[in-house]
């Protein structure tokens, strides 16, 4: 590990490194010299801009382009960690954390171009080498790092995760929330049941049908948790049914932690408001569009098998 308390960093999108000329480009010399002074030129070149980064007091090194060995040699020598092809996304993320600028020059370099990090550190971590910027003054995001030990567990844990922080991102931006593991779904459903009882007629099966699909929720919560569903819902019901506010019925859910039913609201087992309504206002747009479709058109022909072509076979 490297650590580095309170230095500066800076991001240059400047090429640190000697390279080759163009094929086209030409210089013709007469002598030794004039040769010897166009190499030492390059050197300087090279040189210059790495002590006016080092002058600058930076201790991190930032590039978008490559930083060659004779570079590399020389922050190293002096305390300074330097990184090359650095991709622009992380450029950009990092001058938003840390502050600065992308620099196009090392001449002129001001405290406000750099940007400032309180703790950098650099760790392995499994195969892989990660340079992690922590306590930057602009920070207002994290970085995340999902190991796995195959590629579709990665890819699972990152959606759900995505899921989970857009659920936090909507219940920030909307005050209104309800309990989640199946609660809101539960009350609904003995809603809908006691209402379905005050009204005849065939609209009491549709009422009463549509308390019993709310029931699936915290069925398959149960089911994906590997509990009895029969048991779950069996208490689930008993608890909404008893209406006793002060117990907070209304707020019992599945319990994953103890295979049981639980306040999901005091657990702080919560979903917004919004996200539910939307789910129920799709369910039934979706719903309603199944039942209005009254006749199907079907073409004879896309059940139509060509005979095999074999040998001596004439068509």
């Amino acid at each position: 590990k490297q650590w580095y308390q309170r230095r500066v960093v800076i991001t240059a999108g400047i090429e640190l490194e000697l390279k080759a000329e163009r094929d086209n480009a030409e210089c013709r010399i007469d002598n030794v010299e004039e040769y010897q002074r166009i190499v030492d030129a390059e050197w300087n070149i090279l040189y210059a801009k790495l002590d006016l980064m080092a002058a600058s007091g930076a201790k991190i090194i930032l590039s978008k382009l490559p930083i060659g060995d004779v570079a590399t040699q020389y922050f190293a020598d002096r305390d300074i960690f330097c990184a090359g092809r650095v991709t622009q996304e992380d450029l950009n993320r990092t001058v938003k954390a840390c502050g600065g600028t992308i620099l196009t020059t090392v001449n002129d370099i001001r405290d406000q171009d750099m940007g400032l990090c309180q703790l950098f550190e650099e760790v392995q971590i499994g195969n892989e080498r990660y340079n992690l910027f922590t306590g930057c003054p602009k920070a207002k995001t994290c970085t995340l790092i999902l190991r796995g030990g195959a590629e579709q567990f990665i890819d699972e844990t990152e959606r759900s995760l995505h899921d989970a922080i857009m659920i936090v991102r909507r219940a920030l931006k909307n005050d209104s929330i309800v309990a989640g593991g199946g609660a809101i779904e539960m009350e609904l459903s003995k809603e809908l049941r006691n209402y379905a009882k005050t009204i005849h007629g065939k609209e009491q099966l549709l009422i009463t049908a549509y308390a019993k699909a709310l029931e699936i929720i915290p069925r398959q919560l149960c089911d994906n948790a590997g509990f009895d569903a029969i048991t779950i819902l069996n208490k689930l019901r008993q608890k909404h049914a008893q209406d006793d506010s002060s117990s907070g019925g209304k707020w019992m859910g599945v319990d994953i932690t103890s295979e049981d039913i639980a306040d999901n609201f005091e657990a702080c087992v919560w979903e917004p408001s919004i996200v539910k309504i939307n789910a129920l206002t799709a369910a039934c747009e979706a719903c309603c569009t199944i039942l209005s479709i009254d006749e199907t058109v079907k073409n004879p022909n896309s059940n139509y098998k060509a005979p095999n072509a074999l040998p001596g076979n004439q068509f």
